[in-house]
């Protein structure tokens, strides 16, 4: 249901069973007192039009499947508006007799512990509806917590991951760099075992010539 219309019904049962009370209380009085309590009367259903002319605003504005159920408990507050209206009618004029003014007085009790009912009765709805909205935002507040702790997880383990990569890469990088030394030194050796080699080659050639010149000379 729409909240701006739950709470424009709130503040309409509350005025109008105020008004129907004071409806009683004026009933029993006269002069400048029973005025003052049929102006306060007036006011009260001038605010209570109002209330009534927002929910029939905002009722309008829904989907046709919520809107029905809404204009209906607006009729009922209309006709509700009207009867504190003829009752009102029939204090101003003053032509009560002690009958009729029992029967309003009696009926007027009845209203009023009828509207207390069904006033109590959409009160207790209504906090039932907050209670469960707020269970449910409850609900989606521990959710995202808990979501979002685990995104926090989730990131701390990311950036374990690149820790651990990039001290990988720096490991690999340097082990690549002593390779490529390794390399140039087994390069040089290599070189170095040639070059020697072609000495050593060249001293033993020579020395053979050397023996054979000396064993031919002998000879």
């Amino acid at each position: 249901m729409n909240e701006a219309f739950e709470g424009y019904e709130r503040q309409y049962c509350e005025l109008s069973a105020n008004l129907s009370k004071t409806c009683i209380a004026a009933c029993a009085l006269n002069g400048e007192q029973k005025k003052q309590k049929i102006s306060d009367i007036r006011d009260g259903i001038d605010d209570a039009e109002a209330l009534i002319r927002k929910m029939d605003l905002e009722a309008r504005s829904l989907q046709p499947n919520s809107k029905a159920a809404l204009l209906a408990k607006l009729r009922e507050y209309k006709a509700d508006l009207s009867n504190i209206k003829r009752e009102v009618k029939k204090i101003v004029s003053g032509n009560l007799n002690p009958s009729a003014r029992d029967e309003l007085l009696e009926s007027g009790m009845a209203n009023v512990m009828t509207e207390s009912a069904d006033q109590r009765e959409r009160l207790m709805i209504s906090t039932e509806r907050l209670n469960k909205s707020s269970d449910i935002i409850k609900d989606s507040r521990r959710t995202m917590l808990e979501s979002e702790e685990l995104g926090v997880s989730i990131l701390q383990d990311l950036h374990s991951q690149r820790q651990s990569l990039l001290h990988a890469h720096n490991t690999l990088y340097g082990v690549d760099d002593n390779t490529s030394k390794s390399k140039k030194i087994l390069s040089n050796m290599s070189r170095r075992m040639n070059r020697n080699k072609w000495i050593i080659s060249t001293i033993i050639v020579v020395l053979a010539v050397i023996i054979i010149l000396i064993l031919y000379f002998q000879i």
